[in-house]
């Protein structure tokens, strides 16, 4: 009767030690499931991520070539300006050349 006893209480400490090892498998199966779940939704996250700052860089890149273009289209005016002015200096030089009742002073660099 121990004996058989002794061979009930070995085979529970077996069978309790079997559902341990199995009970122990499934909760690190189940963990490494919700890491690799994280893992997964931390990626896309960064996808998004990177995408959202090609995104921005691109809005950058076209506000800097706006500005640029505008700087040029500036200075383009500003030295048509330039020459528009320079080409009334010069007409109102040759009325006053050609107005008799105009009095040109020489240009003291022309008097040399």
């Amino acid at each position: 009767m121990t004996i058989l006893v002794v061979i009930v209480v070995a085979i529970v400490i077996v069978l309790l030690v079997g559902v341990g090892v199995m009970a122990a498998r499934r909760r690190r199966e189940a963990a490494l499931e919700s890491d690799r779940r994280e893992a997964s939704q931390t990626r896309d996250l960064a996808k998004v991520s990177e995408v959202e700052a090609a995104r921005q860089a691109a809005e950058a890149d076209e506000r800097a070539a706006r500005a640029r273009r505008e700087s040029l289209a500036a200075e383009q005016q500003k030295l048509e300006a330039e020459a528009t002015r320079s080409q009334a200096e010069d007409l109102h030089e040759h009325a006053d050349a050609i107005d008799p009742d105009v009095e040109v002073e020489e240009d003291p660099a022309s008097r040399s």
